[in-house]
């Protein structure tokens, strides 16, 4: 076996090291297999497992004559073993190691999104409980509609989080599926229980049917439940550059000591993880395409996918990896203004009860046609005028016949805008 390098663990999945070392174990299963069927002797894989050896870069030059990745694998690990070579690679194709292999790969790559994903939903939990109750204003199309909470927001997040771990459990038994049914699937040359020996050891489930390739319907989905999980990155991380407008500021990326924002301004902090995931989310999303595309192959295969995947599968994936780590960095260093929030809540003076004044006067017997008019009527002319709506609603007499001062205050009380989290956050087991 190749010796692991000190690389980080979505990387070392993708890694050279981590491919060769599973075309060799799946070799190796395949000896196996054969063994137990009566075809090679026992002595002989025994020798095998002792005495083989992975050299890259004699595998390399041996590609450089044979232009072909795997019967340069097959020669380079051949060179290292006596008689007993001749059972290498029987009765397979290349596609029967790299599918598999892949398979492999794809798997690992499951679990650890998985941990990262589970890892975000935890710092979400935390987060939206210690916040539960922190008020500051909602808006839709940019402007200020109703109170809502900071720890309601990230609920929110954490539900979405729940729904992508969801989906990646099923994508994870997507992918981890192997073939060694040989050249275009027919098992011509190879025993079906070899698959079977082989899957059971690498912990796959053999492909019910396969071409000379597992079918890349099952990569796509995996690069399109990782472009999903981008987007929803990409959602929170706008999220929070929009609430670190200056004209805004209720929240902030953590900013460490000798950090600077800008070789121009020393004032500048500006949220660079969360624009980072932004862009990044692009390249993810950009990947599904050619993804899709790849499913589309001539009759039992061709090599059109073969380039393609070589990039966009460990891109996304250390990406997606990568991406999921910083959030949960962004989130775990992220200052919250909470009184910058209830300054904010203040801006419009009082224009966002505007709905809770339109249904208290429905509830005095007004149509809603009439109640809407009284309403917007006196937030128009707050609007206009900078005056407080609560006080305009008191000076209108249209409005005083319904309403009384008593009446107009009991109205205008944040707390009824958030009187119903509690009951959300038990929907969501959040408790």
């Amino acid at each position: 076996m190749l010796k692991r390098y000190s690389l980080p663990e979505m990387e070392y999945v993708w890694s050279e090291e981590s491919k060769y070392n599973k075309w060799l174990e799946i070799e190796i299963a395949a000896c196996q297999a054969w063994s137990r069927l009566g075809r090679i002797p026992g002595e002989s894989v025994k020798k095998i497992k002792k005495n083989v050896e992975l050299n890259v870069d004699r595998i390399k030059e041996i590609e450089k004559v044979t232009r072909h990745d795997m019967l340069a694998f097959v020669e380079g690990i051949n060179e290292t073993l006596g008689e007993e070579s001749k059972y290498i690679h029987m009765g397979l194709t290349s596609s029967d190691v790299k599918d598999t292999a892949l398979a492999m790969q794809l798997k690992d790559s499951c679990q650890l999104i998985l941990k990262d994903l589970k890892n975000l939903k935890d710092v979400l939990k935390i987060q939206a409980l210690n916040h539960k109750d922190t008020v500051m204003i909602g808006r839709t199309h940019g402007v200020h509609a109703e109170p809502v909470t900071w720890g309601l927001k990230l609920a929110i997040w954490y539900a979405e989080i729940e729904r992508h771990i969801e989906r990646m459990e099923r994508v994870k038994e997507m992918v981890s599926v192997g073939k060694i049914s040989g050249a275009v699937g027919t098992y011509a040359n190879v025993d079906p229980r070899v698959e079977e020996y082989v899957c059971e050891e690498l912990g796959l489930n053999p492909a019910p049917v396969s071409s000379q390739i597992l079918q890349r319907d099952r990569h796509a989905d995996y690069l399109n439940n990782l472009a999903l999980i981008a987007a929803s990155l990409e959602k929170f991380a706008t999220e929070i550059r929009n609430l670190q407008r200056t004209d805004i500021l209720e929240v902030e990326e953590g900013f460490r000591k000798g950090q600077k924002g800008s070789s121009a301004m020393p004032h500048k902090k500006n949220p660079i993880i969360c624009e980072r995931i932004s862009g990044l989310a692009r390249v993810v999303r950009g990947n599904v395409v050619p993804g899709l595309e790849d499913i589309t192959l001539w009759h039992e295969r061709d090599l059109t996918h073969s380039s393609v995947e070589r990039i966009i599968l460990p891109d996304s994936s250390i990406l997606v990896d990568y991406m999921l780590n910083k959030f949960r960095m962004v989130l775990e260093e992220l200052v919250v203004n909470d009184e910058r929030m209830k300054e904010n809540l203040n801006t419009t003076h009082g224009l966002i009860f505007s709905q809770k004044v339109m249904l208290a006067l429905v509830d005095k017997g007004l149509s809603r046609e009439e109640a809407y008019r009284l309403a917007q009527r006196n937030a128009l002319k707050a609007w206009e005028t900078g005056e407080d709506y609560q006080q305009l609603l008191k000076k209108d007499r249209e409005v005083s016949t319904y309403l009384n001062g008593e009446e107009i205050d009991h109205i205008f009380d944040y707390y009824s805008f958030i009187q119903e989290i509690d009951h959300i956050f038990k929907k969501l087991g959040l408790e």
